[in-house]
């Protein structure tokens, strides 16, 4: 059995992650959901570590999965193994404002680049339930001085219209030195394809 730490991305909440965490825990894992403090504009990097830290407890070795912007503070998690799915890789030092400039991230120009595969009544809740990202967070560079020594995954979702699957690969190759892994589904898969995620995300603990 494994423990799962599930970290939404910009503006998200645990509940993007209820389909996912249920389907995990049906196959036997734990699985905890954090509400990082993102509409607290006091919080800082900080702040969003001892959420996911305090929402672990007393687990030990936990998966810490980051999803979007959850990038930024899956690696500043203790873990066994850290599970990137269509997300940001930051650099040391670097501010969320400056990522989109140093990585070359160009957009897409297409509609609905984040729920367009989700069906539509769970698009509508996710849309209701989204949160504004005001944190302090956004403007403190990124405080870690190198990737953790942490095995590490990163899972691109080929239909992404956020970040496309392109785009994710050289991100992963040039940040992180990594081959992605690969799935269908769009930037919200935890909503679209959640069993198919948490397959993939059980098989990453299994090798």
């Amino acid at each position: 059995m494994a423990t799962f730490a599930l970290v939404h991305g910009g503006g998200g909440s645990a509940w993007d992650w209820h389909l996912v965490a249920t389907a995990l825990r049906e196959r036997g894992h734990d699985a905890v959901a954090v509400d990082l403090p993102c509409d607290d504009a006091s919080a800082g990097w900080a702040d969003y570590r001892d959420v996911v830290t305090e929402a672990i407890g007393v687990r030990r070795d936990p998966v810490v999965v980051g999803h979007s912007l959850g990038g930024f503070t899956a690696p500043l998690v203790p873990a066994r193994l850290l599970v990137l799915v269509a997300a940001m890789i930051p650099a040391p030092g670097e501010t969320f404002a400056d990522w989109w400039a140093a990585t070359g991230y160009q957009g897409t120009g297409l509609d609905d680049v984040f729920y367009h595969d989700v069906p539509p009544e769970l698009a509508a809740e996710a849309r209701r339930r989204e949160r504004g990202e005001d944190s302090r967070a956004l403007r403190e560079p990124w405080p870690l001085a190198a990737w953790p020594d942490t095995p590490t995954r990163y899972l691109l979702c080929r239909d992404d219209r956020m970040f496309p699957a392109p785009f994710a690969r050289r991100h992963a190759r040039e940040r992180l030195g990594l081959e992605p892994d690969e799935m269908d589904g769009g930037h919200y898969a935890a909503l679209s394809r959640p069993v198919e995620l948490a397959d993939r995300l059980a098989a990453f603990t299994a090798g």
